[in-house]
């Protein structure tokens, strides 16, 4: 049942209309980043936009699917900044909620593209070829990007209802960076992983 679902994201059309989805959505989110990217430093400007950078990471593997062929560094970008990013939109839009701000349509929006992200990461492991040595590459990275968020305030914008706990969303960054790290290797990097072929 698992392999015949998952037997259809190795398609050609498939492949090519979700290529197009994460294409639009990453220009979107850089869009969406704007206002804050306009007072950003320069030097900081690859660590701001996360979301729209995580999901041109798989816009790049799904290239490189539609030729039957694997980037194993990109593929270990790709999973683990859409698991990281994923949900950590999704826990921000339901915790500024919780917070008491009032949740619009964007914020639903939000969540759901943000959980597709997430979710595409997991669909896709089965074909990713991700080496112990890439996922300490990213590894380095992520949490060198935690540091330049939550150190130098360049995190992504929160609603305003949360800003008296960005301190503590940054320390929950760092263990979902954590987690997000060790749920790539299991699912895409340990000898006994469930894996298919392109």
């Amino acid at each position: 049942m698992i392999s015949q679902i998952l037997y259809l994201f190795k398609q050609r059309s498939v492949l090519v209309i979700l290529l197009m989805a994460n294409l639009i959505g990453t220009i979107y989110g850089y869009w969406w980043y704007k206002d804050q990217l306009a007072i950003t430093p320069s030097h900081f400007y690859i660590f701001v936009p996360d979301s729209p950078t995580a999901s041109l990471f798989l816009v790049f593997v799904l290239v490189m699917f539609l030729f039957k062929k694997n980037w194993p560094l990109m593929e270990a970008f790709a999973a683990v900044t859409l698991i990281k990013y994923g949900v950590w939109a999704v826990v921000m839009n339901i915790a500024a909620g919780v917070a008491g701000s009032t949740l619009m349509w964007q914020n639903y929006m939000l969540i759901a593209s943000h959980l597709a992200m997430a979710l595409q990461a997991i669909l896709f492991a089965p074909f990713f070829r991700i080496k112990p040595w890439h996922l300490v590459v990213v590894a380095v990275w992520t949490l060198h990007n935690d540091v330049i968020d939550y150190v130098f305030g360049m995190h992504p914008w929160v609603s305003r209802s949360l800003y008296d706990y960005v301190p503590h969303i940054g320390y929950f960054t760092f263990w979902l960076s954590i987690f997000s790290l060790f749920m790539v290797y299991y699912i895409a990097v340990r000898k006994t992983r469930y894996k298919l072929n392109l």
